[in-house]
């Protein structure tokens, strides 16, 4: 029997540690004969990975963050290099987290082991010149939202878009037993999403629970990142406000509306069909730099895949509990912007394919680097 191939993932927030949970499941179920060493956070380990370091040490959000963080960042370089020297992989597999995994993949590409890119880095948004060190450092890119292959294409880079892994694990939460959510009361639920960083849910939820206080009809039930200490969320926080830790998917089962930070949660709310309102608040000379760089219309996944602005999109000076009440308002029970808003998430589910990328991703992987 030939001995067992060694994969090296790298994945650096929990929306990473999701997705690579996912492909290590289906490629589990295809194939035995691997050995997965990274990397990622608590789901990853749980499908069978050799954790040496957990993305709640490694996530900086913003550039002016970045700069502060710049030495730990550079010293985790080094110290990912080493690991994958020690470990010899057949190949690399990296998921998002571009600022870190393009150096990786520069690197990996000199030492002759093959790159694996899952997930596209949102170089369309900024920095779109990163095509060309893909082109020559990835072997092979997977992406997850619809447009991204045409964008690729534009620059002769043959992607593969095997449709959006959340579609599977919605569904599977969805089919699946889980813990029943406990809540103080049986009033409809306004969910707050304030993010997985501690810098972003410090900016952020104490103006969304400022918010949900216009709101007496409703329960106001915390998302909390299993990243971030209960203590920390009780400096943030008033004593009649839940926090659930680990449990977001309940919660949006139930929620009759949400803010919700910018990032993979926004598509995650419409996938449950909840009203939303996205907040995105960073410091003023990351947010400054961004204006300057970034090259989009919109930030949510819900208004980028749709390319209209279905969500509001409250950002920076305009992220206050004043806005966030008005739009919420806009999207209680009976309103029209509610009824539209349900029926274009519709639209936007029926646009992402079917379900089973995860599978497809793992088999075209086993197909492409490892088929004797």
């Amino acid at each position: 029997m030939n001995s067992k191939k060694r994969i090296f993932f790298i994945a650096g927030e929990v929306s990473g540690d999701l997705h690579g949970a996912n492909l290590m499941c289906a490629w589990n179920k295809q194939s035995n004969n691997f050995i997965f060493k990274g990397w990622g956070g608590d789901r990853m380990e749980a499908e069978g990975m050799l954790l040496l370091k957990h993305v709640r040490s490694l996530s900086f959000m913003g550039f002016l963050e970045v700069l502060m963080n710049l030495r730990t960042i550079l010293g985790n370089i080094k110290t990912c290099k080493k690991e994958i020297k020690e470990f010899q992989p057949d190949a690399l597999v990296l998921i998002d987290f571009p600022g870190f995994n393009l150096r990786i993949a520069s690197w990996a590409k000199e030492q002759g082991i093959p790159v694996i890119y899952y997930i596209s880095p949102q170089i369309w948004a900024w920095k779109a010149s990163r095509v060309h060190a893909i082109k020559r450092d990835v072997t092979q890119l997977y992406c997850i939202l619809p447009f991204e292959k045409s964008f690729y294409e534009t620059y002769d880079y043959p992607v593969k878009y095997l449709g959006h892994p959340l579609l599977d694990e919605v569904m599977k939460f969805k089919e699946e037993a889980h813990p029943p959510l406990t809540l103080l009361s049986d009033r409809k639920i306004l969910a707050l999403l304030p993010g997985s960083r501690a810098q972003e849910v410090k900016r952020k939820l104490p103006n969304m629970i400022a918010a949900a206080k216009s709101f007496p009809d409703y329960e106001i039930v915390v998302a909390c990142s299993t990243n971030l200490s209960l203590d920390f969320y009780k400096n943030l926080v008033t004593d009649d406000t839940q926090l659930v830790f680990g449990q977001t998917y309940s919660i949006l089962e139930k929620a009759n509306l949400a803010l919700v930070t910018s990032g993979t949660a926004t598509l995650e709310t419409a996938l449950f069909e909840v009203p939303q309102v996205v907040c995105y608040a960073t410091s003023p000379i990351s947010f400054r730099i961004a204006k300057l760089l970034v090259k989009i219309k919109f930030i949510s996944l819900v208004n980028l895949i749709l390319d209209q602005e279905l969500v509001k999109e409250l950002i920076q000076g305009d992220c206050t509990s004043e806005n966030m009440v008005h739009y919420l308002k806009k999207l209680e029970e009976g309103t029209s912007d509610r009824s539209r808003l349900l029926s274009n998430y519709k639209i936007l589910i029926k646009s992402l394919g079917n379900q089973g990328a995860s599978d497809r991703v793992a088999a075209d992987i086993l197909e492409t680097f490892f088929a004797k």
